[in-house]
């Protein structure tokens, strides 16, 4: 039987869906730090995928009243999923996938950090037009304007990218047979400036404060809505900010789709896709209202799962991945994981698992199969099974996907 179990932290409780998944100890400790600061609203709840992360734990949903941790955003702000059917089925797909996978990486850049993730040959017309149009742009130089530390992140050479880390694009099959793509990435290299200036700002102005040793770990620095000191305007810089990034987030998801497609399209049969495609955050903010109050959400590695909602939980390079619809749960501030989790450090992947270990865990995978991605293997994850049964009561499966062409970042 599902449901979440109970930690108490002597101030707000933490409720975690973890049965039949590991919580480890690091983790353990940051979701109790988080419950214990003083403007968390009702609970802090945990997602079956939760695992330890820099300043919040990474599978976390944190309701606050008037304040907003940067670092519990963190860095890949509006980072999330998108997920497409077409009508392609699988008897339709070349024997060989490889030019599938070479046509997407000649599409959309991917890997390496800076400009070598980026545009570095010029960003494509139609990129660049639609980035022109949809104002963001402007925006940003508005808030560069108050915050020049945000200049120099290239936000347009990184539009369409995706990115490095498990930034993914799988091409995977579901139970009928037919073709989906998925992907996975962020705001990029805007956002990481973003998160890593409002993180340091907030940090200072703690410090400025003399509260920083109340604080149960310093990268629980936080903002006040509506303090003195200026410190309201900060907030309200920071909220657009965020907000800004998570736009570009999505922006930059759909435009790498359409890339993906029609590099697809110039060597695949003819197809067609759904009129609607599934485009979610798993690291944001929003203003929502739960328990009699509105308050700031914060989804640190959760997708929102609203009833009705549709979201995408991936699993691993060789593992399975879910389109699922929320069932509304109002305990979890109706959310649910967005992927398996981690259940060990890149560090520690690369040193257990061979190559050998990869290519058999990734068997029947169009992929990367070197020493690179060792940190990515199958193994350095929860099985996505056992996460997925630990959530029967915050989501039910729409879809099941297999994928059978991965590319990394």
């Amino acid at each position: 039987m599902s449901g979440y179990e109970t930690i108490e932290t002597g101030e707000a409780v933490v409720k975690a869906w973890i049965k039949g998944v590991p919580l480890d100890d690091g983790a353990r400790r940051q979701l109790e730090n988080i419950a214990r600061l003083p403007f968390i609203h009702s609970h802090v709840a945990a997602m079956p995928d939760v695992h330890y992360g820099r300043g919040a734990t990474i599978g976390s949903v944190i309701a606050t009243r008037g304040a907003i941790v940067p670092a519990a955003v963190g860095v890949d702000i509006g980072c999330g999923m998108m997920a497409v059917r077409t009508d392609l089925s699988a008897e339709r797909l070349p024997d060989s996938l490889t030019k599938v996978r070479s046509a997407i990486e000649r599409a959309v850049p991917h890997g390496g950090v800076g400009i070598k993730g980026g545009w570095n040959k010029g960003v494509p017309a139609r990129v660049g037009n639609k980035y022109a149009s949809s104002g963001l742009g402007d925006e940003l130089a508005e808030l560069e304007k108050r915050h020049p530390s945000l200049k120099g992140a290239n936000s347009l050479v990184h539009m369409a990218t995706l990115g490095s880390g498990n930034h993914f694009i799988e091409v995977c099959l579901d139970e009928a047979g037919l073709v989906w793509v998925m992907l996975h990435s962020g705001s990029r290299g805007i956002g990481n400036r973003i998160g890593t200036y409002f993180i340091e700002a907030a940090r200072r102005h703690i410090e400025k404060r003399v509260i920083g040793h109340a604080l149960p770990d310093r990268d629980l620095a936080y903002f006040v809505e509506g303090d003195g000191e200026n410190q309201d305007g900060i907030f309200h810089d920071y909220m657009a900010a965020v907000l800004w990034a998570q736009d570009f987030a999505a922006l930059n998801r759909e435009l790498m789709m359409e890339r993906i497609l029609d590099a697809m399209r110039s060597i695949l049969p003819r197809f067609k896709t759904e009129k609607h495609a599934v485009n979610c955050h798993h690291n944001y903010v929003a203003r929502e209202h739960h328990f009699g109050e509105d308050v700031w959400v914060t989804r640190k590695g959760a997708v929102r799962a609203r009833e009705g909602d549709l979201g995408i939980i991936p699993g691993s390079m060789g593992a399975k991945s879910y389109i699922v619809r929320g069932k509304g749960n109002p305990e979890s501030f109706q959310s649910c994981s967005h992927g398996a989790g981690r259940v060990m450090s890149r560090g520690d992947a690369k040193k257990l698992f061979t190559v050998h270990d990869h290519a058999e865990a990734t068997r029947g995978v169009e992929c990367r199969k070197d020493a690179a991605v060792l940190d990515e293997t199958p193994g350095a994850y929860k099985d996505i099974d056992a996460v997925m049964a630990a959530q029967t009561d915050l989501v039910d499966i729409v879809h099941t996907l297999k994928q059978v062409v991965c590319v990394k970042g």
